[in-house]
């Protein structure tokens, strides 16, 4: 994990919790007040990115949707292409896909056939880890086209859920835990 607690309350401050969204009984951490902020988003990136630095990394992977705001200034940091991670029929080319199951429900991600080549350096990055499906089912989208993984950036991890320990914790960074 990232030790900026500086940087970390500062995040946390400008979260926005949203109750009983998207279904009842789910708290959305709305991460809008951190993006309009600047500053705190370019040393948010800076911090999503710094793990990786002087790994050679050759794509980031977005995941859908927040994934795609974080993923694209982070891939730009470490000098990677980014490729987009998203939801089943989205992609215009030919697609590989994963199912995996959500913590309220199940989905599928693809991305293009030619997003990843064999022994590209892969970063996968995303706003929230919750309990991992999502991430591992991107992981294995990657692994599919021959991609090595680096690991995994996250803003934020809710530590509670265990999606840390089903990635591997020694490959999962993030700026906050909650």
């Amino acid at each position: 994990m990232i030790a900026d607690v500086s940087l970390a309350d500062e995040v946390k401050a400008r979260l926005r919790d949203v109750q009983d969204f998207p279904r009842p009984g789910i708290v959305f951490k709305d991460i809008t007040p951190l993006l309009a902020d600047p500053v705190l988003f370019g040393r948010v990136i800076n911090a999503m990115a710094a793990p990786f630095r002087g790994q050679h990394v050759t794509k980031v992977i977005g995941v859908e949707a927040r994934g795609f705001i974080l993923g694209a200034p982070v891939a730009l940091a470490l000098n990677a292409g980014f490729v987009p991670a998203r939801k089943p029929g989205k992609l215009p080319h030919r697609t590989v896909v994963e199912r995996y199951s959500l913590e309220y429900g199940t989905d599928g991600l693809e991305i293009h056939q030619d997003a990843v080549l064999q022994g590209e350096r892969v970063v996968i990055v995303d706003d929230v880890l919750a309990t991992g499906g999502t991430a591992e089912a991107t992981a294995k989208l990657a692994s599919k086209l021959g991609g090595e993984l680096m690991g995994f950036s996250f803003l934020m991890v809710l530590g509670f859920l265990d999606g840390a320990k089903r990635l591997g914790a020694d490959r999962v960074r993030s700026v906050i835990t909650l």
